[in-house]
């Protein structure tokens, strides 16, 4: 098959994996990686800038499906040297007394935010993980985010209670290339080869059966009626 496919992924979502398993199955079809932000995931699918994307939810759904694929374990990141440091996971109620960010890329859906507020609202996580490793406030983000802003001087534990996202495959609701979009799908969800949904292959007629000359297997030859002489008139 040929052509080309064009992936959006967000920050902390690895493809790689997923890109050598659509090479390996479909080598003739370019697959184009390209990353974007939280907020560029659903225009560039919507704008047919991507075919799909890999982005977190809840957020941006319009006019797009989205099939979720796993679930994100949601971490507090402190300083190494915090009255944390030796916590092996942590609780909202733990996060009370503290200043916890919330960055403008926030993709945690919160009934309250917990602990103080901030005075200001950061407009990326990576503004966050700043402030935290100058010792002012603490930070809430789904592990994979936690480990690509990964420093020698900070660390993070599971927060037991905290909302969590989810990573997601999200491709337009009128797909004009639902084929590649099916192989795509077929591999983030692990199907094998044979399994992965696409035209239906062309299914080749049974041969017609010969007319058997002879008794079929187990039966026996039956004997051949003898004609009834005619009597003279």
């Amino acid at each position: 098959m040929t052509g080309s496919f064009t992936l959006a992924y967000v920050p902390g979502v690895t493809p790689g994996k997923w890109a050598r398993v659509w090479q390996e199955r479909l080598p003739e079809t370019e697959l184009t990686l390209v990353q974007v932000t939280i907020a560029e995931a659903g225009q560039k699918v919507r704008a047919g800038e991507a075919d799909a994307a890999l982005l977190r939810l809840p957020g941006d759904r319009e006019d797009l499906h989205a099939i979720p694929l796993y679930t994100e374990v949601t971490v507090v990141v402190f300083p190494k040297d915090h009255e944390f440091a030796a916590a092996d996971e942590l609780s909202l109620e733990d996060l009370s007394t503290h200043v916890l960010w919330q960055p403008l890329d926030d993709t945690l859906e919160w009934d309250a935010i917990p602990g103080q507020p901030p005075v200001e609202r950061p407009a990326t996580t990576a503004d966050a993980i700043e402030l935290v490793a100058a010792g002012v406030g603490l930070l809430v983000v789904p592990q994979s985010l936690a480990r690509l802003h990964h420093r020698k001087d900070l660390k993070y534990v599971p927060l037991a209670d905290a909302p969590q996202s989810r990573v997601a495959l999200a491709f337009p609701i009128r797909d004009e290339n639902p084929e590649l979009v099916e192989h795509m799908i077929g591999i983030v969800r692990g199907r094998t080869v044979n399994s992965t949904r696409g035209p239906e292959p062309v299914k080749k007629q049974a041969p017609k059966q010969q007319q058997r000359r002879g008794p079929a297997p187990g039966q026996k030859k039956q004997p051949a009626k003898r004609a009834k002489p005619r009597r003279g008139r």
